[in-house]
C-alpha cells in the first residue's frame, strides 16, 4: 500500500484550493487535494510540504491531520491517503502539475467530478462546515 498524502488549503475567506488531474496523468480530468506520495524516511508532514512544492510552487505550513484516512485501490494501485490542513507561508500558486486549480466554496465542492479517495475528505471538510453552521445558529 502505497502512503499519499495531501493538503486542504484555505484562502482567508474560507475557499479551498482544489487541482484537476492533467488529462494524461492516471486519473486525469478527475480533482484532487494536491499532494503526493511519502518516501522512504520521510515523514508525512515532510513529505507534504515538499510535494506541494513540486506541484504549486508554495510553502506550506502543514496543520492539523483530517480524521478521515481513506483506504482505496483500483485494482492496480492501491493507497492509503490521510489529509491535512495547510497554510501558505510563501509562493503564488502554480499549476505546475494540474491542468487547472481552483478556489472553491465549501458549497461548490460537491459540484467537482473528484477523484474517488479524495471524497470522504471532500464530505468531512463539508460536514465541518455543517457542524459550523447548527453551532452558529443555536447561539
Amino acid at each position: 500500500m502505497i502512503e499519499v498524502v495531501c493538503g486542504v488549503i484555505s484562502d482567508d475567506a474560507g475557499k479551498v484550493l482544489a487541482c484537476r488531474r492533467s488529462q494524461d496523468r492516471h486519473l486525469g480530468g478527475l480533482w484532487e487535494f494536491p499532494g503526493g506520495k511519502v518516501e522512504e524516511g520521510e515523514n508525512p508532514e515532510a513529505a507534504l510540504a515538499r510535494e506541494l512544492l513540486e506541484e504549486l510552487g508554495i510553502v506550506v505550513g502543514v496543520g492539523e491531520r483530517l480524521d478521515s484516512v481513506v483506504e482505496w485501490t483500483d485494482g492496480a494501485v492501491a493507497i492509503r491517503l490521510t489529509g491535512f490542513r495547510c497554510a501558505i507561508n510563501s509562493g503564488d500558486i502554480q499549476a505546475l502539475e494540474h491542468d487547472e486549480i481552483r478556489w472553491c466554496g465549501l458549497d461548490e465542492l460537491a459540484g467537482l467530478d473528484w477523484a474517488e479517495a479524495d471524497v470522504p475528505l471532500v464530505q468531512e471538510i463539508s460536514n465541518l462546515k455543517n457542524q459550523l453552521s447548527r453551532k452558529t445558529s443555536a447561539d
